[in-house]
């Protein structure tokens, strides 16, 4: 099932990205949500055409899409789609490349199937549960760095800040991707060695990243160390930490203080 999963989500992310393109760098419409943040209409666009396609195949899933109104319906589903259908939307607006769809398939609290697309950078990650994670097609693996002194890092600055650290603030290299979900897949590839944000983290910004990551061998958690689990009432996630087994426990002992 995770695997025709895979197909079938990996087949809309790109047909999904043929509707984003059209719309990018052009004259967009942009509308402003409560807090602040930017929804375009090529994200409508795509949440429609994404919500009706994968519906379309599997009725009896349910949907949780940053750009669909939320209901508890989803909490009934042991199987539901999480979606953001454009991640990075204030570097889509500007006309930058990094910008991904992020698909996934969520069983019984944990994705199981899921795929990055980023259509400007010609980039598609993919992971089936079991079944390793890939980019354009070649198996990726986290890297092996240990010591967090050093380490590159995707963050926020803010989670740097030791007024939040119980430990010793590691001496990182700290580095930003506008897109959450592509940050966990570049760790995914060892290009960067972990992923952290302390605040709360939506569901669709992270289920298809985190399994990603998972699937290429980092261990993935949220900012006190706990399992990831999805399809919440609040869809959301408590922070998440996010590198190779070894440097994610010295991360964890340095926040918590152990």
């Amino acid at each position: 099932m995770p695997e025709a999963d895979l197909e079938l989500i990996t087949n809309a992310a790109q047909h999904a990205s043929e509707i984003a393109l059209k719309y990018w760098q052009t004259d967009l419409a942009v509308e402003h949500k409560d807090g602040g943040s930017p929804v375009s209409e090529a994200d409508h666009a795509v949440d429609d055409f994404l919500r009706t396609a994968l519906l379309a195949a599997r009725p009896d899933y349910g949907w949780l899409s940053e750009e669909t109104e939320d209901n508890d319906r989803r909490l009934g589903h042991d199987m539901i789609f999480v979606v953001d259908p454009i991640d990075g939307t204030r570097s889509y607006i500007a006309g930058q490349a990094t910008w991904a769809i992020s698909i996934a398939v969520v069983r019984g609290g944990q994705p199981t199937a899921g795929v990055v697309l980023l259509p400007a950078r010609d980039k598609m990650y993919s992971a089936a549960s079991g079944h390793g994670a890939k980019m354009n097609g070649t198996p990726i693996r986290t890297g092996t760095i240990s010591d967090p002194d050093g380490a590159t890092v995707l963050a926020p600055k803010a989670s740097l800040d030791g007024r939040w650290w119980s430990g010793a603030v590691p001496a990182v290299r700290q580095h930003w991707r506008p897109s959450l979900a592509y940050r966990f897949c570049l760790v995914a590839e060892a290009r960067y060695d972990a992923v952290l944000t302390l605040k709360d983290a939506w569901e669709w910004d992270i289920a298809a990243g985190t399994l990603i990551a998972a699937e290429a061998g980092a261990r993935v958690s949220d900012r006190h160390g706990k399992p990831l689990c999805f399809n919440s009432s609040d869809a959301r996630a408590r922070g998440v930490f996010a590198a190779a087994p070894p440097l994610h426990e010295k991360l964890m002992r340095r926040y918590l203080g152990q």
